[in-house]
């Protein structure tokens, strides 16, 4: 037997502004992961609420919690119980003032074995989070776990080839991405189908180019802009997990579903050796990287 498979869970569902109600089909999700064998869950992105961004409302900043907090003593109850790892998807209040969009992963026992706040914050009609979200100030490093070292970052991260490859070369064995990404219904069909094969592709293109899995679990369900200003959001689901080839292993579709797949983490080193992007990178000429861009 293969010791180096992980099985993992990846929980989408639709979430509103009920908490108990949220956590409630949040738990069911991850207890049927664990009830299938799941070592690791994966939840989509600010799992415990609608997505509040489509405003910009100083009133939502009261949805914001300390970590650790409520949120990740709940999660972390969950984890111990079920002796899972939970990477969860936090709206982190750091101080006044201060406040992130922030992956949290509960070890098995329950503990916080480490945090992520996401780095890359976007500010586009209807995902106002440039209003809500700090930067991140980590480190892109991997969280050591009992099931490995992953590589955590979150949805506008997921774009940035920069992101996955530092988690790497951190020593990362998989990348997992909690995402809240859909279509807005003011967007031609065909331009819906090239955003969502985008998002597909893109995090595909960094398990090739790193040799590693990626999980990316995003939410589902229509969501109304509370200003009218836009037509909503329909988040459109179909998280994913694929191997270091980028050779998708499964494919929720777009209702709430709970995906489970099994990953194996010995491949990684199979696929380094036959393609070792790492070995041939040019170091040497990558120092412009750092410039915004080359006038």
């Amino acid at each position: 037997m293969n010791d180096r498979i992980l099985r993992t869970g990846l929980v989408q569902h639709a979430a509103g502004a009920d908490l108990a109600a949220t956590r409630a089909v949040t738990a069911a999700g991850v207890r049927e992961a664990a009830a299938q064998g799941a070592r690791l869950v994966l939840l989509q992105e600010l799992h415990q609420s609608s997505y509040f961004c489509q405003v910009e409302d100083p009133a939502l900043f009261d949805l914001a919690e300390p970590i650790p907090g409520p949120g990740t003593e709940w999660l972390g109850g969950l984890a111990a119980e079920l002796g899972v790892v939970i990477v969860g998807s936090l709206f982190e209040r750091r101080a006044a003032g201060i406040y992130h969009n922030t992956a949290v992963v509960l070890e098995a026992d329950g503990s916080i074995a480490g945090r992520y706040r996401k780095a890359h914050i976007p500010d586009d009609p209807a995902y106002y989070e440039k209003f809500f979200f700090t930067p991140g100030d980590d480190d892109l490093r991997p969280i050591e776990t009992s099931v490995g070292r992953l590589g955590v970052l979150v949805c506008w991260d997921q774009w940035y080839p920069e992101a996955a490859r530092l988690m790497t070369l951190a020593g990362a064995e998989l990348l997992l991405y909690p995402t809240a990404i859909g279509r807005s219904a003011e967007d031609p069909p065909v331009e819906q189908r090239r955003q969502q094969e985008a998002w597909e592709t893109v995090q595909r293109g960094h398990a090739v180019a790193n040799g590693l899995p990626v999980l990316a679990c995003n939410r589902v369900g229509f969501e109304p802009d509370p200003s009218g200003a836009t037509a909503g959001i329909t988040f459109w689901g179909n998280s994913f997990a694929c191997g270091p080839q980028g050779e998708v292993l499964a494919r929720a579709g777009d209702e709430a579903e709970t995906l489970v797949v099994d990953i194996d983490l010995a491949r990684s080193e199979r696929v380094r050796r036959m393609w070792p992007f790492l070995r041939d990178r040019r170091i040497d000429a990558y120092g412009d990287l750092l410039l915004r861009y080359r006038d």
